[in-house]
Parts: structure tokens; C-alpha cells; sequence
């Protein structure tokens, strides 16, 4: 998951070398942390936050196997 994550945003940004997925879990849910550069923070994010949401249709629809709830949040590197 994280490696299709990964594909899905360097495609989109202008600092790919700086797209980094990190995984979290608990017992029923896998957080991931999606980090890019700060100027790319809009690019990800997209109008009204539609590139985001179409990420995270995606991963979900990938993960819709897995018995844990997958979530992905959008951090910044400052």
C-alpha cells in the first residue's frame, strides 16, 4: 500500500525525492502518513481538496480487503 501511495503522489508533485509514507497501526486501523515538501502541499491536496480525496478513493478501494480500517493523512515537511 504504501508503495502505491507513493507512485500516486510522486507523479503529481514537483519534489518527488521528497514523498515519504510512513504506517502506523493499531488493532484495527492502518494510519499513513503521507509527507511531501511544503510547496507541494497544494498540488496533493488540489481544489477543494479533490486530488486527496481521489488519493485516498483509491487507496481505500485497494485496501477494501484488508479487515483493518485504512486511513491517510497529509503532512507537510515544513
Amino acid at each position: 500500500m504504501k508503495e502505491l501511495i507513493q507512485t500516486i503522489v510522486q507523479a503529481l508533485v514537483d519534489h518527488p525525492e521528497d514523498v515519504v509514507v510512513t504506517e502506523s497501526s493499531n488493532e484495527n486501523t492502518i494510519t499513513y502518513h503521507l509527507s511531501v515538501h511544503k510547496d507541494d502541499i497544494g498540488k496533493v491536496i488540489g481544489k477543494q481538496g479533490r486530488t486527496i480525496h481521489a488519493i485516498r478513493t483509491v487507496v481505500y478501494a485497494a485496501a477494501s480487503q484488508q479487515p483493518k480500517r485504512v486511513v491517510l493523512h497529509v503532512e507537510d515537511k515544513g
